[in-house]
């Protein structure tokens, strides 16, 4: 089952040790989505989000970056399979009638799925249940490691 959450979203780069299979410690850039309504909160979130999986690590992790997401709704996937994230990007499709042409105004949403071809069918699952005629535009897997969204 898919659910949709439209709200604030910023991703977030950070910068966190990782153990190496011969036990060396080499520094990762990792990105994380998490729903916030500033930069302040956002921080916050990512800090008390990263900080139980990081808590015994020697040098802890830095905040790199934070920018706020193109897109404003994200689905969720609850399907245990979909663990990677992908951004597509949606032309609805509207007709000026004082032109006479056809308008596209794109929308950019992130989608939890295992591969492309099941982000573009739960984006049409749930596209669908609108009125609006759209296409499927572009559809990217991006390097985010996980979402963060706030709980009723």
């Amino acid at each position: 089952m898919i659910t949709s959450i439209t709200s604030t979203w910023f991703e977030c780069q950070v910068s966190v040790p990782k153990t190496q299979d011969d036990g060396s410690v080499k520094v990762a850039n990792e990105v994380y989505t998490v729903d916030a309504l500033t930069f302040t909160e956002a921080e916050s979130t990512i800090i008390s989000e990263m900080q139980p999986f990081i808590a015994n690590m020697v040098g802890g992790f830095d905040i790199k970056n934070i920018n706020p997401a193109q897109y404003k709704e994200v689905f969720f996937s609850d399907m245990e399979k979909d663990g990677k994230w992908f951004k597509i990007k949606v032309a609805f499709i509207t007709f000026d009638e004082r032109t006479g042409k056809e308008k596209l105004s794109n929308v950019f949403y992130l989608v939890q799925a295992d591969k492309s071809e099941t982000a573009m069918s739960y984006t049409n699952d749930v596209l669908r249940k609108g009125m609006a005629d759209y296409r499927i535009v572009s559809n990217v897997e991006t390097r985010i490691m996980d979402v963060f969204k706030h709980e009723a």
